[in-house]
């Protein structure tokens, strides 16, 4: 008997026409298959060499998605395409240049034994320098989480690449840009707001972003800095509603929820609320501020 997937992953992958991007691509495509029957994958869009590359490793490939006038394949319809394509349960969303361990899925699994509804699992990432094809011999898993841990760099809970979550939930999205800032902040307030438990499962997983330059982005700015990261924040509702993982109510420790308090995450999210209120001018010394302590939080992270 065929076993049905507990999860799907799907992604909407760069081009791959860059000689790096295309590596670190087919590095994350390989650890995602590498967890088993438990897991399918989906990649979705047209982008240049994802349907050879999704024929080449036996991986579904959905070809059409929407875009917007830039051209920028749209989260609603990413996310609607998986959903309806899906065979499993629960869904998971990833950027193409994430690899997962091991110890990703059986996350997964705790998370759904403890909370089979309305939940948004999360978590913290490790940057790490990988400029060659992986090993996936047997021990591979060890292998890399010796290297992340010991010469990749904890990424801050300003940056979210992947997020899990029940099939049925987040099925009316706004028309979000992929890859571009904002939307991944709105996944985490949307889940908060309809009362989900919003689960951090940094210190339970060792998930590793394989580092990168932005050539393949408009003037190779940063994505922060793109003009439909700024729509996407405007579409979300505005800078209150960027939400980080910061904000998650519950983290899986020791393969068990447990609920969360970050007394100083509160704080600064009333602090922001309360300066975007009063204080119209974008370049006002609040927002000023506001924008400092952000960015030592980070520092800090």
């Amino acid at each position: 008997m065929t076993q049905q997937p507990l999860l799907t992953i799907f992604s909407a992958p760069k081009p791959f026409t860059r000689p790096h991007i295309a590596l670190i691509q087919r590095n994350a495509i390989r650890s995602w298959l590498a967890l088993g029957p438990a897991v399918e994958v989906l990649l979705i869009g047209d982008e240049p060499g994802l349907a050879e590359v999704a024929a080449e490793m036996g991986v579904r490939h959905l070809p059409k998605v929407a875009r917007n006038a830039q051209g920028t394949p749209l989260v609603s319809d990413i996310f609607a395409q998986a959903r309806a394509a899906a065979s499993a349960p629960y869904l998971c969303y990833v950027n193409g240049d994430i690899i997962f361990l091991p110890d990703f899925l059986q996350a997964v699994e705790a998370v759904v034994a403890q909370t089979p509804r309305e939940f948004l699992l999360v978590g913290r990432r490790w940057d790490l320098d990988i400029t060659e094809p992986l090993d996936f011999s047997p021990g591979w898993e060890a292998r890399l989480r010796t290297r992340a841990r010991a010469q990749g760099q904890l990424h801050s809970p300003f940056g979210i690449d992947y997020f899990v979550f029940p099939r049925g939930a987040f099925a009316a999205m706004p028309t979000f840009a992929v890859g571009r800032s904002g939307w991944d902040n709105w996944m985490i307030y949307h889940a908060r707001q309809q009362g989900w438990k919003v689960i951090d499962a940094t210190e339970a997983t060792t998930v590793i972003h394989q580092n990168h330059d932005y050539a393949h982005l408009p003037g190779g700015q940063p994505h922060y800095k793109l003009e439909e990261s700024q729509e996407n924040i405007r579409l979300a509702g505005g800078p209150t509603r960027m939400f980080s993982i910061w904000e998650a109510n519950y983290a899986l420790k020791n393969g068990r929820l447990q609920r969360t308090w970050r007394p100083l995450a509160t704080t600064l999210r009333s602090l922001e609320r309360a300066i975007l209120s009063t204080d119209p001018n974008p370049n006002g010394w609040r927002r000023l501020l506001l924008r400092r302590i952000r960015r030592a939080l980070r520092a800090l992270m």
